[in-house]
């Protein structure tokens, strides 16, 4: 579904990818993994639109979309949740949902809210006087809302109590049921290897590691010189 072929991602004169590649096939969920500032963030930045490589490819569904616009990629099916979530604050949960509703037929708010029942409660309620649980809840609807094929997640569970981060990780799994590929971002080694198929790890703008969750599970090496904060 996704190749990333040999990124090369500058912020201004700042190097910060070097020659990423990493790939994704339908229906799977596949962790980019690595510590704070490794480059999950431009990583993902790059393969939604905000970002453009200067060196490198980007393929989805067999067509290059190097250089295509974030709303582009977006009407193929590719959709950013960044890790800060970003709700419309002054919003209720209802027209967070609304505003972004494309008339595909796929997702509608009866549907998120059957993915994502505590917000079914609230729909009345301002974005602003969420809980963080709630509004990763809201972010991740919010991009369903776009009929997404891929979706890419960026450090959805930081910042949340363990027990909202286990109800997020079967969401998240459900999306996966529903035919939703999904690229995680993630530092939590232990939420990831819980959801994903495979994994990259990222350090310094390179990837360092690819392996299925198995293989890293019995690298203590690489755990401990990659992931251990």
């Amino acid at each position: 579904m996704l190749e990333v072929d040999g990124i090369h991602t500058y912020y201004g004169q700042s190097h910060i990818l070097f020659e990423v590649s990493l790939s994704l096939e339908k229906g799977e969920i596949v962790g980019l993994l690595g510590r704070n500032g490794a480059g999950k963030t431009t990583t993902m930045k790059s393969i939604c639109g905000m970002l453009h490589p200067r060196k490198g490819r980007l393929v989805f569904e067999g067509e290059e979309v190097t250089g295509e616009k974030p709303y582009q990629l977006v009407r193929r099916g590719i959709c950013y949740v960044p890790d800060d979530r970003r709700v419309f604050a002054d919003l209720t949960v209802d027209d967070n949902l609304d505003i972004v509703y494309r008339r595909t037929g796929e997702w509608s708010r009866d549907r998120v809210y059957e993915v994502f029942p505590p917000l079914k409660e609230i729909p009345g309620r301002r974005a602003g006087f969420l809980s963080g649980g709630e509004k990763a809840m809201l972010a991740v609807g919010r991009a369903l809302m776009s009929g997404p094929k891929l979706l890419l997640l960026d450090e959805p569970t930081e910042g949340l109590a363990p027990l909202i981060v286990r109800s997020l990780e079967e969401q998240i799994l459900r999306l996966k049921d529903a035919g939703i590929s999904i690229l995680l971002s993630e530092q939590n080694l232990k939420s990831s290897l819980a959801l994903i198929d495979r994994a990259y790890i990222i350090d310094n703008g390179r990837i360092c590691y690819r392996g299925t969750v198995k293989e890293l599970e019995n690298n203590e090496e690489i755990r401990k010189m990659h992931l251990m904060l």
